[in-house]
């Protein structure tokens, strides 16, 4: 996938530039790497050289998550979004899901008394 130039000039204010990397103009092209690695599904090896070496790829992406990135790109993404008056709250959706597990499966050990 390829961003716009618009997408691009919104999002590399997000991206950290540590003091050994990753190089400026290296960033889109990783990004587009992380991008079609979650689009596609595919793993991190099958990534096609025209984005970079997997494993930099790979080990900038969690970079960016650890550092909080995407939570942050994501927030700012909804405030453009909103003030834009592009925002639909009735959509919203929260959801969660209960599973009950056997006490065994929480390192539980109870006596045969029990």
């Amino acid at each position: 996938m390829q961003l716009t130039n618009e997408e691009w000039e919104f999002i590399r204010p997000y991206l950290p530039i540590g003091k050994y990397g990753p190089y400026p103009e290296h960033l889109r092209q990783q990004l587009e790497g992380v991008i079609w690695r979650f689009k596609t599904g595919a793993q991190w090896r099958e990534m096609p050289q025209e984005f970079g070496a997997w494993s930099t790829v790979s080990n900038r992406f969690r970079q960016w998550r650890d550092a909080g990135v995407f939570e942050a790109l994501l927030e700012s993404l909804i405030a453009e979004a909103a003030k834009r008056g592009q925002v639909d709250l009735s959509l919203v959706s929260i959801d969660s899901t209960t599973a009950r597990a056997h006490h065994d499966a929480a390192g539980m050990h109870m006596s045969k008394d029990v």
